[in-house]
């Protein structure tokens, strides 16, 4: 069974394109490519990967696609579109024709608007992604989980996936009210969840695997094996952890239940919700 990453970046550095990557940040200003990822995941035991959008644009969609064109590795593509746009079901009927783009996600945990996911040009442009069977990952903070539970409410045959466990407060130790939040959200069986993104929201510098436990035990118990898969983030992971131990964290975490279940989150779980 293969080993799939269902959650990494690739890109070309600009400041004006990735304003938010900060000075602390400084070591993930440059450009990240295929030829950089593939050595770290080749070690760390991994088959292929799931590039998603770090920039909103056409233009970000089509640099990625083109990459699968040389690329093997890259199974499959989370690109971007304007889904408030008038046009969105003529731009999804285009894009439509390039079987590695997988879905589409939109950087909510950016806008200052909390109601955003319940706006009706964006819901309107979420009703047509399933026209054409393309998956949307939700990004957002904890605060936004209750919306995103109304919002996800409103379209039950849509396949979601909420990026980073919507990035609990890891560092000061919160669970609550992320907990109960991501409860409520993971009853909605349309929404997966990607174990990713946690050593950012963790103490960059004195982390420790164990402070990862409670939030993974939230998700296991929330989501269960057939919902769950593995992400690396990288290479936003870079400013706090390598490949291998983000990787090797959620690993180490999974050994406790069965050959089949850690299947499902090391890879099988990405290839089915993909359609890789």
């Amino acid at each position: 069974m293969p080993k799939i990453d269902s959650h990494q970046h690739f890109w070309q550095y600009t400041p004006e394109a990735f304003g938010w990557i900060t000075n602390e940040m400084a070591n993930i200003r440059r450009d990240f490519l295929p030829e950089d990822l593939k050595p770290e995941m080749e070690r760390a035991g991994y088959d292929g990967c799931v590039a998603v959008q770090a920039s909103q644009s056409e233009d970000e969609t089509a640099f990625l696609l083109e990459l699968t064109g040389t690329y093997d590795f890259i199974k499959g593509v989370v690109g971007w579109v304007d889904l408030q746009a008038d046009t969105i079901e003529e731009r999804l009927a285009y894009f439509s024709q390039f079987p590695k783009l997988a879905g589409f996600r939109h950087i909510v945990q950016a806008e200052p608007d909390d109601q955003f996911l319940l706006r009706p040009r964006f819901t309107r442009g979420i009703k047509c992604l399933r026209k054409f069977n393309f998956t949307y990952d939700i990004l957002i903070y904890p605060h936004n989980l209750p919306v995103a539970t109304e919002f996800v409410s409103l379209f039950p045959d849509q396949p979601f996936v909420l990026d980073h466990l919507a990035k609990p407060l890891i560092k000061d130790q919160r669970i609550e009210p992320w907990a109960t939040d991501i409860k409520r959200l993971s009853a909605h069986g349309n929404v997966s969840c990607k174990l990713s993104g946690m050593v950012t929201e963790a103490d960059w510098h004195r982390w420790k695997r164990e402070d990862f436990t409670p939030y993974l035990e939230v998700a296991l118990e929330a989501f269960g094996p057939k919902r769950l898969m593995i992400g690396s983030d990288w290479p936003v992971c870079k400013v706090a952890a390598s490949y291998q131990e983000v990787m090797g964290m959620v690993e180490e975490y999974i050994t406790g239940l069965s050959a089949h279940e850690q299947e499902l989150i090391l890879g099988r779980n990405a290839l089915s919700f993909y359609g890789l």
